[in-house]
């Protein structure tokens, strides 16, 4: 019975054998580098990998703007549907195969994509909350809407006075209504007006993003 063949390469009339020691070697050439160790292209393959598997929760149009081929896009888009557990784990195993075929520039827009969706996220998760604050604040003290109304005009945004000010007359009538007998212990629900005031003031403090429903924001923090 014959022996399977070692998989490799030739250079320069020498046979290499994947995974030898000349193998990395001449990799780490190829990359334009002596220095890489084993361990340091394992962590630097295992950082692609990372990179590839993150590119699966970036936003349709950061992805679209990275240039990467329609192989390594098939095969991002392929990932997103296996619920296989095998079957995700080797296709990503697969992305990051291509991942390592990309230049440095490339990984380096890959990275950078990932942090500005990162930094957006974080930075409307503490528009949420700054909203869910000026909403509470406005319901409890009266002082709080002439504070609002500085810092909407700031933000470059007019709210009109009449109608805040009887969406906040309105909520705090919702809040000061007794809630039905059967719902004791419940969530408390809270009326139009009080969604109403959470939507004006989210908008004001992100004047130049797409308003979303969020609902009364309870949520904003889960």
């Amino acid at each position: 019975m014959s022996r399977k063949p070692k998989r490799g390469y030739y250079v320069k009339g020498h046979f290499v054998a994947e995974g030898s020691e000349l193998d990395f070697e001449l990799k780490a050439e190829l990359k334009g580098t002596t220095e890489l160790s084993k361990t340091d292209l394992k962590r630097e393959s295992d950082k692609l990998q990372a990179i590839g598997e993150n590119l699966l929760t970036l936003r349709a149009d950061l992805l679209a703007g990275l240039g990467l081929s329609d192989k390594l896009m098939d095969a991002i888009a392929d990932a997103k549907r296996i619920t296989n557990f095998e079957g995700r784990r080797r296709q990503m195993q697969f992305i990051g195969k291509l991942m390592r075929l990309l230049d440095a520039d490339t990984v380096r827009a890959a990275e950078a994509a990932l942090e500005a969706q990162h930094k957006g996220s974080a930075e409307e998760k503490l528009a949420l909350h700054l909203a869910e604050q000026w909403r509470d604040r406005l319901l409890a003290d009266d002082q709080a809407l002439t504070e609002w109304f500085v810092v909407e005009r700031e933000a470059g945004f007019e709210t009109d006075p009449q109608h805040l000010r009887a969406l906040i007359r309105q909520a705090r009538k919702d809040a000061a209504a007794k809630q039905p007998p059967e719902s004791a212990g419940a969530a408390v629900r809270h009326g139009k007006a009080y969604r109403d005031i959470f939507r004006i003031v989210k908008q004001a403090l992100t004047a130049d993003e797409p308003e979303a429903d969020e609902g009364d924001g309870e949520d904003a923090g889960n």
